[in-house]
């Protein structure tokens, strides 16, 4: 077990890290701020002892498919993102609708009993890698089905971003 500063330590990183990828307009600094935010979240993975997961973590999410996501955007020779006006009517109405989403998800979860609970602890035998492949596609199929999506939109954002638009 870890102490626990360096759970905050892991956490705060990731945090910080995932504000940059969407706070920066430089797609190339905005990648590398997602490979940071992988291997923060890999460390996490280490922490709490599922040490396969945060190993193939770093080698699929911020080996592979980060090395991608840079030779496409560096392939389009992407330039940083010109400044625009901010909306302020936009802003205000989107910072509503997060603020009610957040407040409805939080009234949903405090009603639910076993959300108070904590999960469950994995089974001792977890080291082998068809144990792991086990567990990961009967008792964890719908995470592992929702990093799918969130790779697949990635891969969405990253053509969407690399269109140029003809003037």
């Amino acid at each position: 077990m870890i102490p626990p500063f360096l759970f905050w330590t892991f956490a705060l990183l990731l945090l910080v890290f995932g504000a940059a990828v969407v706070l920066n307009r430089n797609p190339i600094a905005s990648a590398l701020s997602l490979v940071i935010s992988f291997i923060a979240l890999s460390a996490l993975f280490m922490s709490l002892d599922a040490f396969f997961i945060g190993i193939m973590q770093v080698l699929v999410y911020a080996g592979a498919v980060m090395v991608l996501f840079l030779f496409i955007i560096m392939l389009l020779d992407l330039r940083a993102e010109e400044r625009r006006k901010i909306n302020v009517v936009a802003t205000t109405g989107g910072a509503l609708v997060a603020l009610a989403f957040f407040a409805q998800l939080y009234l949903v979860i405090g009603q639910l009993r076993i959300a108070s609970q904590p999960f469950a602890p994995l089974p001792p035998k977890t080291d082998d890698v068809r144990n792991v492949g086990a567990l990961l596609f009967s008792n964890f199929n719908l995470p592992f089905q929702i990093i799918g999506v969130l790779v697949l939109v990635a891969t969405v954002g990253v053509i969407v971003l690399s269109k140029r638009e003809l003037r």
